[in-house]
């Protein structure tokens, strides 16, 4: 039964002012209603606090098994996707061309303009690609490195590019082939994917060379959202991103698996446009954890050698210059033994073999092991035993060379052995 305040005061009233043997027998029944009233409340409350609890617990554990379960059913999302073009092998061809151009004999058409498209934080390695572009001039080759801001969003690098094949098409009046690497395969299969119809008598092909086309599991690993410490991840990420290089959070966030899966949904590669795709693993020796990569020089003008010209441009050639090296492969190996513990996936270190392998395209998976950074930085160890960059570079476009006669119907369906 309920009483409002002013009845609960005239029965008390009443109370006190009935007989001494009413007030006997009244007692206990005023005790009982407030014992059960003060039970009742902390009923409620113990109630209301457990409820929260509880909620709170599933959060916490929600955001555990978020943490827990990371990328495991993303990575390799594309190749599991029904209706996607299947992939052809093309790691024997690719072996031969190889060979060939070892043993100097080189088949890049002058034809061609090549555009080689950096990939994320290229713009703080003044060496990326430097040494593949020497190479294709010396031979010959109109070669470029595309001047993109490689820490823009991926449909803003895409833009970009599209104007950059515009400008170099109808500057040289030859067609386009690109080499992306990393983020710059990405930038540049959306530049194919979004503008096709103004691009497709300018470009004779793509090659994606450790290209996270459907995704990596590192840039989802660390902006997941649901996961513990989700919030103050970002927070950092922003920092070093925003704030420190000056770049743009959308360049991470664009490769992690839902944006991808978002992208190409809207954009899928047009199945006319020649493609291959390059992937490898890292090796996690112990002797890796010593090699240096090279990603710069830094000039020393107080130790300079004697110059008798007074020409600027020979001073500064005659300026000594200091390596600027850096354990790449040491960060890669250890960020490809997480992956493998974690995820038992292979990896270059921070793209899985699963997701740079492009729907439709021509895959290339060579045996050599090989870092995420090895293709575009020069190593202080070289071994002259094996190729460098620059001729799986060339091996590569060369067999871009060949799908695409392949597409355009001047040579035969299969590759010639």
């Amino acid at each position: 039964m309920n009483f409002t305040n002013s009845a609960l005061v005239e029965a008390t009233q009443s109370f006190w002012n009935a007989p001494t043997f009413f007030k006997g027998l009244m007692f206990p029944l005023f005790g009982f209603k407030f014992a059960w009233r003060l039970a009742f409340t902390c009923i409620t409350s113990s109630y209301i606090h457990v409820r929260r609890t509880h909620r709170q617990m599933r959060r916490l554990v929600a955001r555990v098994q978020t943490t827990l379960r990371g990328s495991a059913n993303d990575i390799g999302w594309l190749l599991r996707t029904p209706g996607m073009p299947s992939v052809e092998d093309g790691t024997s061809r690719f072996m031969e061309l190889l060979e060939r151009i070892r043993i100097g004999e080189h088949m890049l058409p002058d034809t061609l303009v090549y555009l080689l498209v950096p990939g994320l934080f290229s713009n703080h390695g003044p060496l990326y690609f430097v040494d593949t572009k020497k190479v294709f001039s010396k031979l010959g080759l109109a070669c470029h490195i595309a001047k993109i801001h490689s820490e823009a969003s991926v449909e803003t690098n895409a833009w970009e590019l599209k104007q950059y094949i515009e400008e170099l098409y109808w500057g040289s009046g030859k067609r386009v082939m690109l080499l992306g690497h990393s983020k710059g395969g990405v930038d540049a299969a959306a530049a194919m994917a979004m503008y096709w119809p103004d691009l497709k008598d300018k470009v004779a092909g793509l090659a994606l060379v450790q290209s996270p086309y459907g995704g990596s599991p590192i840039a989802s690993d660390i902006l997941r959202e649901g996961q513990i410490a989700d919030i103050e991840t970002r927070r950092i990420m922003e920092l070093l991103i925003c704030k420190v290089i000056k770049g743009d959070m959308r360049a991470l966030e664009d490769l992690t698996y839902e944006k991808r899966r978002e992208f190409i949904s809207k954009h899928m590669l047009p199945t006319d446009v020649p493609l291959v795709s390059f992937h490898t693993e890292v090796s996690i020796a112990p002797g890796v954890m010593a090699t240096m990569s090279h990603i710069a020089h830094a000039e020393l003008p107080w130790f300079s050698r004697p110059c008798t010209n007074t020409n600027s441009e020979e001073a500064a050639s005659q300026r000594t210059k200091v390596p600027v090296a850096v354990p790449v492969a040491a960060a890669m190996a250890m960020c490809a033994m997480h992956l493998q513990l974690r995820y038992g996936e292979k990896s270059d270190g921070l793209v899985t073999r699963m997701d740079a392998e492009v729907p439709g395209s021509v895959v290339v998976r060579p045996d050599r092991k090989l870092d995420h950074a090895w293709m575009v930085y020069s190593s202080l160890t070289k071994d002259a035993a094996e190729p460098n960059a620059s001729q799986m570079c060339e091996a590569l476009l060369a067999l871009l060379v060949e799908i695409g006669q392949r597409k355009s119907g001047s040579v035969a369906d299969k590759f010639v052995k």
